[in-house]
């Protein structure tokens, strides 16, 4: 029997799309609905629901106590026009932002929407970057691009990255204590600033092409760029989002996520849902990762969401907790209409385990989200809501978005141009030419191809990073994207991530990045268990080794067929490139940083003990 899905309200410009083919073989999709109408800017949306429904919650965050601080919109507009106006009296400005070290909390969102309402930008920078990093290498470059006139942090475990990088110049605001040898501000004293005619007179001046925020890419291929966000994109982006999910105008979508806000998922896109269609969001502490996840649950047994923003391993842990908790599970759908899963999508194996959940919680699934977008495109351009989920489906152009496909090798680098799009990268000019191509396509570097090749209008599959494929010593190309996606749905729930090796070789290997956790539970270790002991136990080799066997079982030549493993027991480095802050591999800096092992493992002889080979 066919499954049953909760109703919701979906945008019929999802699957009704244009072709046009172009002379190079590939083709321009489009979206038959136009885009409708959009404010000029943000603010304009924020004042909106502060007339409607000044006393509807905005934004709500644990405090010290255990209760919820609330924000409703309302006092929110009176926050952000008393910050404007004491961020304006520093004398900060398009060429001296304000830059924000924290996480997610309150006081960040009220200083970012302080800052746009006077038309000033604001740079939200990874707290890992601050915190985890020993050498403060991309915050340095960051500030030295950002030239910033104020920078906030939460409270004084920034002293060190603050003394490191910071200008004398600058301004620094903290929402808690002071900084030794540094003259400080408090949050509070400029949330007592009155608004005076110089706030109102920079507030009429804010137009689509006023710059909302820089937001510095992650740098996974290179050093982190900064994307001019104007307010014409980010509210473009918003309306389109709207035509593919009218369901956000029926309810006020209620929202529980730790996302953060120096990336486009959770920056652009779920905060921007919230604030475009007045809906409420809780700010989760909460992260999935051992040790606190716990937050995340004790908060969603108090805030069912309408809708659910996630990674897959944050779907994971929640479905563990799902499936022990029957009051949780039923919570927790009870008014739920669709989630999105951000950076990949689930295995086969948690999708499941969703549906079954959700059936048994509601007697109904729930619709899972799709799409592609970037930073640069701030970020939705591809979306689909299907009742049935498929691995790499990106769906369709949202209205005002044109996409194109372009041949190249035997892949196709997927191209965008629309309101969405960046005008380029904050003073980089070399930077933003390369970013484009001759009719104003922003290239993306990522590969899409049609669902059927007959037939474009059915829906585009993503196809990987162009960057990171490269030949065998045969000429085969290997297509890493799709690879590394097997590899983690098949190696779930102990494989983070791969790195696939082998340019210039005659076969393949991968490097694993394994959850060292999940090998400890695999083996039964206690949690003061090293690493090297974890990875050397026998369940866990077991366990890679019936995934290379399955690896090599399901290949069809040398560019999908792993000839050799090699566990990484020593993690990705922020500092040393080979990972970005939220999470993800950066596979070039991986192998130029481990070059050595790269080495052994194609070099080393039959039954060395750190390398795992399939039977075959």
């Amino acid at each position: 029997m066919k499954p049953r899905y909760r109703p919701v309200a979906i945008g019929g410009c999802l699957d009704n799309v244009s072709v046009e083919p172009l002379a190079d073989g590939g083709f321009v999709l489009r979206s038959t609905e136009p885009l409708g109408a959009y404010p000029a800017h943000m603010g304009e949306r924020l004042r909106h629901w502060a007339q409607v429904a000044p006393d509807r919650l905005l934004a709500a965050q644990r405090g010290a106590d255990g209760g919820w601080r609330r924000v409703s919109y309302g006092g929110m507009v009176e926050r952000a026009r008393s910050l404007g106006q004491a961020l304006l009296d520093r004398g900060l400005s398009v060429e001296r932002p304000l830059v924000i070290l924290s996480d997610n909390d309150l006081e960040h969102l009220s200083l970012m929407l302080g800052a746009m309402w006077a038309g000033i930008p604001s740079v939200s920078i990874s707290p890992a970057y601050s915190l985890v990093s020993t050498d403060h290498g991309r915050l340095r470059h960051i500030l030295a691009k950002a030239t910033p006139g104020a920078v906030y942090a939460a409270d004084a475990s920034y002293a060190r990255a603050i003394a490191a990088t910071v200008a004398a110049d600058a301004c620094v605001i903290l929402g808690d204590s002071r900084l030794e040898g540094r003259p400080t501000e408090r949050f509070a004293d400029l949330l007592d600033t009155p608004p005076g005619p110089a706030l109102d007179a920079a507030h009429a001046q804010v137009d689509p092409d006023t710059i909302a925020k820089l937001m510095f890419t992650s740098g996974s291929t290179k050093a982190p760029k900064g994307v001019v966000m104007t307010q014409r994109m980010w509210c473009a982006n918003q309306q389109m989002t709207l035509q593919a999910m009218p369901f956000l105008a029926e309810q006020p979508p209620v929202v529980l996520d730790w996302l953060p806000w120096n990336h486009t998922f959770g920056g652009n896109h779920n905060l921007g849902l919230v604030l475009y269609n007045g809906g409420s969001l809780y700010i989760d502490e909460g992260r999935p990762v051992p040790g606190r996840f716990e937050a995340t649950l004790r908060n969603l047994r108090e805030v069912a969401p309408t809708i659910f923003f996630n990674v897959p391993k944050g779907f994971d842990e929640l479905i563990s907790a799902l499936q022990a908790d029957a009051v949780l599970r039923d919570y927790f759908f009870s008014r739920l209409q669709l989630v999105e899963c951000g950076g990949a999508g689930l295995s086969p194996k948690t999708l499941d385990a969703f549906n079954q959940l959700a059936e048994a919680a509601i007697g109904q699934r729930i619709r899972i989200a799709a799409g592609l977008g970037m930073t640069e495109t701030a970020p939705t351009c591809t979306f689909a809501i299907p009742e049935e989920a498929r691995a790499g489906f990106i769906g369709w152009p949202v209205p005002g978005v044109d996409v194109k496909l372009v041949p190249t090798g035997d892949k196709a680098e997927v191209r965008f141009r629309g309101p969405n799009v960046m005008p380029g990268y904050w003073r980089e000019p070399e930077l933003t030419q390369e970013a484009f191509d001759d009719e104003g396509y922003y290239c993306t570097g990522d590969a899409a191809r049609p669902c059927d090749p007959a037939d474009p209008t059915q829906g585009l599959m993503f196809d990987g990073r162009i960057a990171e494929d490269f030949k065998l010593s045969t000429g085969t190309f290997v297509s890493v994207g799709p690879l590394r996606a097997r590899v983690i749905a098949l190696g779930f729930p102990c494989v983070h991530d791969a790195v696939v090796t082998g340019l210039g070789r005659d076969e393949i290997g991968l490097l694993i990045v394994p959850r060292v956790n999940e090998a400890r539970r695999l083996a039964d270790l206690p949690d003061t268990a090293a690493a090297d002991d974890v990875l050397n136990h026998s369940a866990v080799r077991g366990f890679f080794q019936a995934l290379a066997n399955q690896l090599w079982a399901q290949g069809t030549g040398s560019a999908t067929r792993p000839a050799r493993l090699l566990l990484l027991a020593e993690p990705p480095s922020i500092d040393g490139g080979e990972i970005t802050d939220k999470g993800s591999i950066n596979q070039r800096a991986v192998l130029s940083r481990r070059a050595a092992l790269v080495e052994l493992l194609h070099e080393a002889a039959a039954g060395h003990p750190d390398v795992i080979t399939p039977h075959r």
